[in-house]
């Protein structure tokens, strides 16, 4: 019994702890988490589905190439099969690229194609880039 309560009351310590951590307090907050949501600094928003630096490796190399498969992009970005595998699939929910898994023979391929909305989206991320380097340069 003592042993239950016990397990109890560290139960509760875990779960008043892991609240505490989620809400915290304001002042540790960090500031570029929060979303602007109107005004110049919302039109200056990246795209944070394409600005993390593997899913942009794979959407700009899928720009200069009409496809490529699983073990061209892992080869060509340096990366594992997990860390490519979880970034593909983001790309793939956001409708970003598209992915076609085929056999050629015996041997299972995965294809990764860019879509029209992958393609607006790299171009506006770009486009936001440069327009980031102008102001930086002052001109």
């Amino acid at each position: 019994m003592a042993r239950q309560n016990a397990l109890a009351k560290d139960r509760n310590r875990t779960t008043k702890a892991a609240a505490q951590q989620q809400d915290g307090p304001a002042n540790l907050r960090d500031p570029r988490r929060s979303k602007p949501t109107d005004g110049p600094a919302a039109a200056a928003e990246l795209d944070r589905l394409i600005h993390e630096r593997v899913r942009l490796a794979i959407v700009s190399a899928l720009a200069v190439n009409d496809s490529l498969t699983f073990n061209d992009l892992k080869q060509l970005l340096n990366t594992t099969d997990g860390n490519l595998s979880v970034h593909a699939r983001k790309l793939e929910e956001a409708q970003y690229v598209t992915c076609n898994k085929y056999f050629d023979g015996r041997m299972p391929k995965t294809e990764y194609k860019l879509t029209a909305a992958g393609r607006r989206a790299l171009e506006r991320y770009l486009g936001h880039m440069e327009s980031v380097i102008r102001a930086a340069r002052g001109g």
